[in-house]
């Protein structure tokens, strides 16, 4: 048998261990199901954040690196569905625009309603396009305000901004930052924000990394959310999104600018 090894140019010890296959032992089928269990439920999550679930959940301190592999043996790391690009932007109207105030504030955050970012995007139906905007607390990545409607009219993100101020009270100077579009220059935006003493402020022309925290988002909701869903209606996409944005992200979602923390567990830890 040495001899057989030799010509082979492997050892006698491999050879017997590929003869006899060793089974895989309880800890790693243990570990293997607690990674299936997570996936499964948030289909979305890389290994950095199963990684810190186990841990979290499960009270698991295992190297990443253990994870991928096991997760791209049983075929979990999630694919990304390449995104179609509809404009929900009209910078081309005749409104002031504001000062880029948020920049002031990068890395000087200490605490809730500081700031707060604002953009707007699309969802496809079955039959037609509705629009999403959305208000977050830049401190928490917290979803605060948000409304759904069939068009881009300023009431869609006045709404939005109705539902955050309801929700939080800010004190006067709370800095409100989003893009150039029409809706957040108009009147009655405008006139919303000076009622309740919060300061405007917007993205530089052409400059998108601006108002990059609310765009992150909307990333995230769209290939958590809505790439995986096909709502029939504006009532199902109401339902749908509304629960993924109140009851998943803002509660249960880990991110990774918050150390892996949901926005909520982050403004409690905060507190």
């Amino acid at each position: 048998m040495r001899r057989y090894c030799s010509w082979a140019q492997v050892s006698r010890a491999g050879y017997y261990r590929w003869l006899q296959p060793e089974l895989p032992d309880r800890e790693e089928l243990e570990l293997r199901d607690r990674i299936q269990k997570i996936a499964v439920e948030w289909p979305s999550y890389g290994y950095r954040r199963i990684r810190r679930e186990l841990r979290d959940r499960y009270g698991l301190r295992v190297n990443y690196k253990r994870v991928l592999r096991l997760m791209r043996q049983d075929n979990l790391l999630c694919l990304r569905r390449k995104a179609f690009w509809l404009p929900t932007t009209n910078s081309a109207h005749f409104w002031p625009i504001f000062a880029n105030v948020a920049a002031e504030l990068k890395g000087k955050l200490t605490g809730i309603n500081q700031l707060w970012v604002a953009d707007i995007t699309y969802i496809r139906l079955e039959r037609e396009y509705v629009y999403l905007a959305v208000v977050l607390d830049a401190y928490s990545r917290r979803v605060v305000g948000w409304a759904l409607g069939r068009t881009l009219e300023a009431e869609l993100a006045v709404s939005a901004l109705r539902m955050a101020v309801a929700e939080r009270r800010p004190a006067p100077g709370l800095v409100h930052h989003s893009d150039r579009g029409v809706q957040y220059a108009c009147a009655e935006y405008r006139q919303l924000l000076a009622e309740h003493g919060i300061r405007g402020s917007m993205s530089r022309s052409g400059n998108p990394y601006d108002n990059a925290m609310a765009e992150s988002f909307i990333k995230t909701l769209k290939y958590e959310e809505v790439y995986r869903n096909q709502y029939g209606n504006l009532e199902e996409a109401l339902a749908g999104i509304g629960t993924f944005i109140e009851e998943v992200y803002n509660l249960k979602r880990l991110h990774s600018a918050l150390d892996y923390r949901s926005p909520a567990v982050f403004e409690r830890g905060a507190a």
